[in-house]
């Protein structure tokens, strides 16, 4: 008997799931813990960096579990779930039972690693899922993956002033996300599919040994460290550069919702078009909006906002089509393809603690200092950092994709 169509909303519903736990992870959680327990920037910064660098570590290893259990997904990932919503709610609306930051590190901890393997196993279920639907399977797949994603990124960006009226918007929302936990699971369940009986998929010598494969973790790694680069520094950038703190908030939003916005557009387009032309198209695109971010000064918010508009947009292109394109490609060499996104999300955050460890410290050596006036020489740096590295990054990329012979998908 043939297996029913899958679910496409269902994947959606569980991308925006996973992202709406990624903004609370980078974004929220420290300033909550600043707060309302006092806990100080230095001690949240090096347990944020050490929580990183375990996160990127692991994910690999995760791969790894992700294929040895592929035969019980469902199973697993209701595990998952239970440890992301239950250690959701423990770091945003339970009282530290010990020291606030060592309690903030283990629930952290929880998160992250939950996070990672439910996004591992999710993209990799992708994988078996595209073969079972119509024409470009992975692009429509991705479609609704990725848009249901940005929309989820969207909700939680706005869920702390939203919920204010609880009196605790924090706590509210975490137990929200729970909720949203369950409801998400029970929407995927049937899912969940893996090679029975097999126990385990290709391992990362056979992902890292196609040409291919290899290519596209480089070109993923390329383009994502521009947004790892003007990420690590966008609160500084509004703050100091164009002198506008209190709006990072609206603007992250207009940034995420043209994202979503544009997904869907982008995933028909390379449904005609093909994804390559496509992919590139947006790539130059998204240089032409950025780059004007090397013009601005301050009290140009208005200015900076269509940027926001425009290279959002382009950005929605680059969440669909480049994981469409190595799914695609996983499910020729490895098609349980967990360790193969084990390893893209490797290098996804690799970029990220890479951005973080170079440019803060640049940037301090620069002579530029948060919440304070800073010489015109100090913005540059900064500016550059922001805008003009990024672009720089996204040439390469441009220019390794251009190289690439996608026939072979």
């Amino acid at each position: 008997m043939s297996r029913p169509q899958p679910r496409l909303w269902a994947f959606a519903l569980f991308g925006g799931l996973l992202s709406a736990a990624g903004l609370p992870l980078y974004i929220h959680a420290p300033k909550f813990y600043v707060d309302a327990y006092g806990v100080s920037l230095g001690a949240l910064g090096a347990v944020l960096f050490g929580l990183r660098l375990l996160d990127f570590v692991q994910d690999p290893l995760l791969g790894r579990l992700s294929d040895a259990v592929s035969d019980r997904r469902g199973a697993a990932v209701a595990l998952a779930l239970v440890a992301i919503g239950g250690a959701m709610v423990g770091l945003f609306a339970v009282t530290p039972p010990i020291a606030p930051i060592w309690w903030f590190a283990a629930m952290l901890t929880l998160v992250f690693s939950a996070f990672s393997f439910l996004t591992i196993t999710f993209y990799a279920q992708g994988v078996t899922t595209a073969a079972r639907l119509p024409g470009s399977g992975h692009l429509l797949l991705a479609r609704w993956r990725e848009a249901g994603a940005l929309v989820g990124v969207c909700i939680a960006a706005v869920a702390p002033v939203a919920l204010a009226f609880t009196g605790a918007p924090f706590a509210a929302f975490a137990v929200l996300f729970a909720a949203c936990a369950l409801l998400a699971g029970l929407a995927m369940q049937g899912e969940w599919t893996g090679r029975v009986g097999v126990g385990q998929g290709p391992g990362f010598l056979t992902v890292l040994g196609d040409p291919l494969a290899r290519r596209l973790l480089l070109i993923a790694l390329l383009n994502a460290a521009p947004v790892a680069v003007s990420s690590t520094v966008f609160l500084f950038f509004v703050e100091s550069r164009l002198g506008a703190p209190g709006a990072e908030g609206p603007l992250l939003l207009l940034f995420f919702a043209a994202a979503a916005a544009s997904a869907p557009v982008w995933s028909r387009l390379a449904e005609r078009y093909g994804p390559k032309p496509v992919l590139l198209s947006a790539m130059v695109l998204a240089i032409i909006s950025f780059g004007g971010a090397l013009t601005l000064g301050t009290g140009d918010v208005w200015l900076f906002a269509l940027i926001c508009l425009a290279s959002g947009a382009t950005v929605g292109a680059d969440l669909t089509l480049l994981p469409a394109l190595f799914a695609t490609r996983m499910g020729r060499i490895a098609p349980d393809a967990a360790q193969g996104f084990g390893l893209w999300s490797f290098v996804s955050k690799a970029a990220l603690a890479v951005a973080a460890v170079i440019l803060l410290p640049a940037l301090e050596a620069a002579g530029f200092k948060a919440g304070t006036v800073n010489s015109e020489e100090a913005l540059w740096v900064l500016t550059w950092f922001y805008a003009g590295l990024p672009c720089l990054l996204k040439l390469v990329a441009i220019g390794l994709l251009a190289a690439t012979d996608l026939k072979e998908l």
